[in-house]
């Protein structure tokens, strides 16, 4: 009989477009109220594609990540899409948005945006939110996909995620070593609980 495995948890970030940057940082600041504390803050990048945008929120639009010190499920991606929806509405003036929050994750493999459309290779979640995969990452770079978004395809991004990727793979070996420790502490207990001697080590 099979087991289900337990997904390894993933990097969570948001991709903020704004004009007046004082509303990505309040942006920034109610994310952390409901994600925990930033861990990296990117550069602000000009977004090219700004003519869906522009009428609702003005000109020059760009683009700034926050990236989250906690890992998450990826299967809360969908809440985390809704809690950004919330924020949105919360700093908007006059009915019009001050800030767009795209919601996503990566993990060693992928990089995964959270989107309220559905496409012919988006996988829904649940509560109307579908995952879209923009991005796989092999040989120490991410390649897109035919329907991955301009922005991400033409590698304006790449040392963005490259960095969070790196943050990522620090915060799962401290998980691994922090299991490690925590087993090993386990067997000790048991094995002093039974009147036994712990496990001794290889010796080096």
């Amino acid at each position: 009989m099979s087991v289900a495995d337990e997904p390894i948890p993933v990097k969570f970030f948001t991709a903020v477009l704004f004009v007046v940057r004082e509303q990505a940082d309040n942006a920034r600041e109610k994310l952390q109220q409901h994600f925990g504390p930033t861990d990296y803050v990117s550069p602000a990048f000009p977004f090219q594609c700004e003519e869906y945008y522009a009428r609702e929120m003005g000109t020059p639009i760009r683009r700034i990540f926050f990236s989250f010190r906690e890992l998450i499920d990826p299967a809360a991606l969908a809440e985390s899409k809704w809690l950004c929806h919330d924020i949105e509405q919360e700093l908007a003036q006059a009915g019009k948005r001050t800030v767009n929050i795209d919601a996503g994750y990566l993990d060693y493999h992928k990089v995964v945006l959270a989107s309220f459309k559905g496409n012919n290779q988006k996988i829904y979640l649940g509560r109307g939110v579908y995952a879209d995969m923009n991005l796989l990452y092999g040989k120490g770079s991410f390649s897109p996909f035919p329907w991955t978004f301009p922005d991400f395809r033409d590698k304006t991004y790449e040392p963005v995620l490259l960095h969070m990727r790196s943050l990522y793979k620090g915060a799962v070996r401290h998980i691994l070593a922090e299991k490690q420790r925590g087993t090993a502490s386990d067997e000790a207990q048991k094995a002093e609980s039974a009147g036994e001697s712990p496990p001794a080590g290889d010796g080096g």
